[in-house]
């Protein structure tokens, strides 16, 4: 594959101190981020529009409230929080996932008295098709010494802003006060942090084997998608129609690439013979 040619879907992990145009806020030091090339913009494109789930480790810390939310922001109360145990907190994390996952069902608009809408349920598949306000997943503690905490936060169509104000809302219904310290995303969609490459490995080389590695396991999780898709009516199937278009683009993709690999090689027997 050469460099002209290169065009795909791959994932990179953002350290601390590299700033993207996207990527501006202080609190957010390391992050996955799947990036496209070439003719992959559309496919990454396509992939978001399916509303994949997004994982993220959030760090907290109990005891003042900032402007902004997080522990770098202006300073604006300082509270109490010796009262404050992980039983307390894991009840208030129940409550929130309780009232998300309402909301994902309205969103979802699934009729969830039918056979395949159970299955979805059963898979964890699922998810809005169209526009919607954040929706959080699954959430629970990883870690817990006070002040300090973290949480582990699966979301929809979430930004830093919320997962920080999520942070602020804790505190406050905890009777006290809570800062964010800092988002690291550790899985979006497909992709998890195994598959993004490290800064070290931004270079040509690794971005053509990243995007070879990632083709099948788009294509891989689309299939298990689609096949508890099938039969879905009404709402629901403009949704599963893009998810085929995608799995397509996929397969298309890698047939693309191994057709020029098969004739650049031919084309080098060619000549060796010559």
């Amino acid at each position: 594959m050469a460099a002209a040619e290169l065009a795909g879907l791959f994932a990179v992990y953002k350290p601390a101190g590299v700033a993207w145009g996207r990527v501006r806020d202080a609190v957010e030091t390391r992050l996955l981020r799947v990036l496209g090339i070439g003719h992959g913009n559309k496919l990454l494109t396509d992939l978001y529009n399916c509303h994949l789930t997004k994982v993220y480790t959030v760090g907290g810390l109990f005891g003042k409230a900032t402007d902004d939310f997080s522990d770098t922001g202006n300073l604006i109360e300082k509270t109490t929080f010796d009262h404050i145990t992980r039983e307390k907190l894991e009840r208030i994390l129940a409550v929130i996932q309780g009232t998300n996952q309402k909301a994902l069902l309205m969103y979802s608009n699934i009729d969830m008295k039918t056979q395949e809408a159970y299955e979805l349920a059963v898979k964890g598949l699922i998810r809005p098709m169209g526009k919607s306000p954040p929706i959080i997943t699954a959430i629970r503690c990883l870690q817990f010494a006070l002040p300090e905490f973290q949480l582990e936060i699966h979301c929809l169509h979430e930004t830093q802003q919320y997962l920080r104000k999520m942070v602020h809302e804790i505190g406050l219904e905890l009777k006290s006060s809570a800062v964010c310290t800092q988002v690291r995303r550790i899985r979006d969609g497909v992709f998890t942090v195994d598959d993004a490459l490290p800064r070290t490995q931004w270079n040509l080389q690794s971005i053509q084997e990243a995007i070879r590695n990632c083709q099948l396991k788009v294509e891989t999780e689309l299939e298990k998608t689609l096949a508890h898709g099938e039969g879905e009516e009404s709402s629901s199937s403009a949704g599963w129609g893009q998810l085929s278009m995608l799995s397509r683009s996929v397969h298309e993709q890698s047939l693309q690439h191994n057709t020029a690999a098969t004739c650049q090689q031919c084309d080098g027997q060619q000549k060796e013979r010559g």
